[in-house]
């Protein structure tokens, strides 16, 4: 089954939703859509010139949120039998998408292709283009057994350390997938990865809007947005999304 298209969802406590959507529009120069749900509690963040958008907000009733992938396609039903012939499980079913669980408990959604095919640009150096999935040491194996068969057409390679695999797409789709192997067992959760061409100057243009440095790495900063939502500043090369150099 192809993916025609990938969403980001950012997943954020509905006490912060607006603090999340003020953030990330700011972060990838784009505009709110109109707001979708029975609370409005779903936006769309809009690219300008002529791009396609892949990255979406949502505020959450419980929980302290994350992010998850959602995933366009031709035929959600047929898709949904695949996903589950590999080890998935339905969270929830709604009229034409629907929420599936990863065999390590990752959320993730199945939706219509709506023609989307425009990659957005870079913004100030930068591009939001990768779902990190956090995984138990216990599941990690099976999680990219499955994550490398459910997208058919993706490549699936190790990351540059032991503890990460990635899942890369056919060109022109906006978002990777990382998993990445955890050091404690723990709930498997997922966060947003930007690719920084400068991750400093990303970092300090981040923190003028509100984010706050968690932890620094050799090649990454870890920070928390306004809304409380951890994600990371990566160096690497934001038109192709690997290691830069």
């Amino acid at each position: 089954m192809s993916i025609r298209w990938t969403y980001a969802f950012i997943d954020r406590p509905a006490a912060s939703f607006a603090r999340a959507h003020a953030f990330w529009t700011a972060v990838t120069d784009t505009r709110l859509s109109e707001f979708r749900g029975e609370q409005g509690e779903f936006v769309t963040l809009l690219p300008g010139g002529g791009a396609d958008a892949c990255v979406k907000v949502q505020g959450v009733d419980s929980g302290a949120g994350g992010a998850h992938l959602d995933f366009a396609v031709d035929d959600v039903p047929d898709f949904v039998k695949s996903a589950l012939r590999l080890g998935a499980g339905i969270a929830a079913e709604h009229e034409g998408w629907a929420v599936l669980r990863s065999p390590a408990g990752q959320l993730f959604c199945a939706v219509p292709w709506h023609g989307e095919s425009v990659r957005p640009p870079m913004v100030h150096g930068s591009r939001l283009d990768q779902v990190c999935v956090d995984v138990p040491p216990s599941l990690y194996d099976a999680e990219v057994a499955f994550w490398s068969a459910l997208p058919a057409d993706w490549t699936s390679v190790p990351g540059s350390r032991t503890e990460f695999h990635v899942l890369k797409p056919p060109t022109g789709l906006p978002l990777r997938i990382l998993l990445q192997r955890l050091d404690e067992e723990r709930p498997t959760s997922a966060h947003l990865d930007l690719a920084c061409a400068d991750v400093d100057a990303t970092r300090a243009r981040h923190e003028e809007l509100g984010a706050a440095v968690v932890a620094r790495g050799a090649h990454w900063t870890v920070l928390r947005d306004p809304a409380g939502g951890t994600y990371c500043l990566t160096g690497r090369d934001p038109e192709t999304g690997g290691l830069a150099g």
